[in-house]
């Protein structure tokens, strides 16, 4: 039984949300955008009450954990009993896995169907982010000072590579206070700091496949990618076989999840977020999540083992949820808390007979999977996965439910 130090629970500030001091650290204006809201000189809705944190209050839960890290733990006989009688058919639609790390208490795990393979949909962002931030540092090896001036400094055009993408984004002009939320064209231009954020934060899939794209580029270009231009890395782009794109893509992506002993099986990607990118380097193997790789992921990050401790902690920053909650995240119980979340979707229809397909309603595939860390004011720590393949539904509100429905579990002790 494992005990996590008191030491390290992190405090909820109040006073300021989490964009308020980050806006000065990245130069993301969608940042400053929520700061004014915050501060009352724009209007909007403000953040609530989970998402009053600052920067400096973002912590990793098991620093320090590395005997415990190597495998995921035994199953706390209680906790899964609880989490499977949230499944009183045992549904094969559901995988779940819950570890609750709240300090100075025994770590509890429980998992269900935790092998089960899954489409990741737009979990699958969370790799790209690793192997962003992997490429950072094998270009800065010694220096995060540096990894960040370049993503605040270096600003990219999306090209036809982020074509294309239902997902609207904010352009905020810091000089006349005015936002505006479009989807992404090719001459837009953004700071790879913003790329990222527009990847995360709304899920942007040409944002995701830009960011994909600049990771691929520095592994190639390495310290030449700083002045790298888009002209130059085109042309090694159209001089490559596309065989050769796809390994290196692939291997790119994939490369952190391998370092940290997630498998192929439990976790990979196989193919970019848009068409314009997939014309430019085609799929190769198709993309794969399971509930049982994605929570080896989280350890390991709160671990900061993920590429590093640094690295591992900013891309915690880019989880935590300041812009709407959706399905998992929206729970009311989890309003007060703070939340670091991803989630994800695929579905797709065949002809059947008195069937018409909706959004979300797939009945081929209908997959809808999310990714949550939740810290409480009270102390209560936890992470959860949670993938699901319910034909014809819409599961948000199920997502919802159940995240409230986990939540009183973890908490009950």
């Amino acid at each position: 039984m494992i005990r996590l130090s008191l030491a390290l629970v992190a405090t909820l500030v109040a006073a300021y949300p989490y964009p308020i001091d980050g806006y000065d650290t990245t130069g993301i204006r969608r940042l400053l955008y929520v700061q004014r809201v915050a501060d009352g000189s724009l209007k909007g809705t403000a953040p609530i009450p989970g998402a009053m944190m600052s920067i400096d209050d973002i912590r990793l839960n098991l620093i320090g954990e590395a005997d415990f890290l190597r495998e995921l733990p035994e199953q706390d006989p209680e906790l899964a009993r609880a989490v499977n009688s949230l499944f009183p058919n045992l549904s094969d639609a559901y995988s779940v896995a819950v570890m609750d790390v709240t300090p100075g208490q025994p770590v509890r795990y429980a998992m269900r169907k935790g092998a089960t393979i899954y489409q990741p949909g737009s979990v699958g962002k969370i790799v790209v982010l690793a192997a962003f931030m992997n490429e950072l540092k094998r270009i800065y090896p010694d220096s995060f000072a540096d990894r960040q001036a370049l993503m605040r400094e270096r600003s990219v055009r999306g090209g036809q590579w982020a074509l294309t993408d239902e997902h609207t984004v904010p352009f905020f002009d810091p000089e006349t206070s005015t936002l505006v939320k479009r989807t992404v064209r090719a001459d837009d231009v953004f700071t790879l700091y913003e790329w990222v954020d527009h990847m995360m934060s709304v899920s942007n899939n040409g944002a995701a496949s830009v960011v994909w794209r600049e990771a691929l580029f520095m592994r190639v270009f390495g310290r030449e990618y700083a002045t790298l231009t888009e002209e130059r890395a085109q042309a090694w782009v159209a001089a490559t076989p596309k065989s050769e794109l796809s390994a290196l893509a692939m291997e790119v992506v994939n490369a952190p999840l391998r370092d940290i002993g997630i498998t192929d099986d439990e976790w990979r990607l196989g193919s970019f977020f848009t068409q314009g990118a997939s014309r430019q380097i085609p799929r190769s193997g198709g993309s794969a999540g399971t509930v049982q790789g994605v929570m080896k992921f989280l350890v390991r990050m709160e671990a900061g083992e993920v590429v590093d401790e640094a690295s591992s902690l900013e891309m915690k920053r880019f989880l935590y949820m300041t812009d709407r909650r959706i399905r998992y995240a929206a729970s009311p119980t989890l309003r007060d808390a703070a939340v670091y979340f991803k989630s994800g979707s695929l579905y797709s229809c065949q002809p059947e007979e008195g069937y018409s397909c909706a959004k979300y309603k797939g009945n081929r595939v209908n997959y809808m999977n999310s990714v949550a860390i939740v810290e409480h004011p009270d102390g209560a720590r936890y992470m959860a996965v949670l993938m699901s393949n319910v034909l014809k539904k819409n599961s948000a509100s199920d997502h919802m439910e159940l995240a409230s429905s986990v939540d009183r579990i973890i908490r009950r002790k």
